[in-house]
């Protein structure tokens, strides 16, 4: 199959065209520096020519609500037209466990408009939830952090390695559409809080985390399971302790 993956030179993309490629599929990595502009739509028609998939895991460089809106808004849209244009016949986005919860938050909202945009189009989608990664955890410490204390609610986390959630996004592109959402997690459950206190104390990272049940994960309040699957889902086999271990090595 043509399976062209939108974001495709970045953190995930790379390895779900890595992943599809090594099964014998076509993988086009679809980004700016490919000459694939999904704002402006330059070299989007090209791209998807002959495509049976598209997989969207681009993300906006902006978590501020207006940017984070126009990126998800007009790209989505381009995306979508574009591949009723080429026939293809299956669309599959990344988006994130608890969005519909977080919506004080003004990236969720625009995660949020992104998934209605899909859910409303005429192409058979899939959507894949997925959990926080374990890479985005020095960022939500240092987005919770003031004054050199970080302030983070006794919620539940269940962190995923980036390759576990390659390697779901490239399971699902190959299969037929769900016209609905798959969610994926880590095998894993913490408190946020005391994840991030371990983790900073492995780092030898002064920081002080302060357990606050009314801190606000990127300007939204939590419940204890906003950030963890509601029921069940696919879990990745990679534990933090071989995560860590593995970027130790690198």
């Amino acid at each position: 199959m043509k399976i062209v993956v939108i974001g495709g030179t970045g953190l995930i993309g790379s390895k779900v065209v890595s992943i599809l490629a090594g099964e014998g599929h076509e993988a086009v990595p679809a980004a700016p520096n490919t000459g694939v502009n999904t704002i402006t739509g330059e070299g989007l028609s090209e791209a998807l020519d002959g495509a049976d998939v598209v997989v969207d895991v681009s993300n906006s460089p902006s978590f501020d609500t207006e940017p984070a809106m126009e990126f998800f808004r007009t790209a989505t849209g381009n995306i979508l037209a574009a591949e009723e244009k080429a026939g293809v016949g299956h669309h599959v986005a990344l988006s994130v466990v608890g969005t519909e919860k977080l919506a004080e938050s003004g990236y969720m909202r625009a995660k949020i408009v992104q998934e209605r945009l899909i859910t409303e189009s005429a192409v058979p989608f899939s959507i894949v939830h997925a959990t926080q990664f374990f890479e985005f955890l020095e960022g939500i410490t240092d987005d919770a952090t003031e004054d050199g204390v970080v302030r983070l609610a006794p919620v539940y986390i269940q962190p995923i390695a980036a390759q576990d959630v390659s390697a779901a996004v490239a399971r699902v592109a190959v299969g037929g559409p769900l016209n609905g959402i798959e969610e994926i997690a880590g095998p894993e459950r913490f408190r946020l809080d005391e994840l991030v206190r371990a983790t900073l104390a492995a780092r030898q990272d002064p920081r002080e985390v302060r357990t606050d049940p009314s801190a606000r994960y990127f300007g939204a309040p939590l419940e204890e399971t906003t950030l963890v699957p509601a029921g069940e889902a696919e879990q990745g086999p990679t534990t933090l302790a071989d995560w860590q271990a593995a970027q130790a090595a690198r």
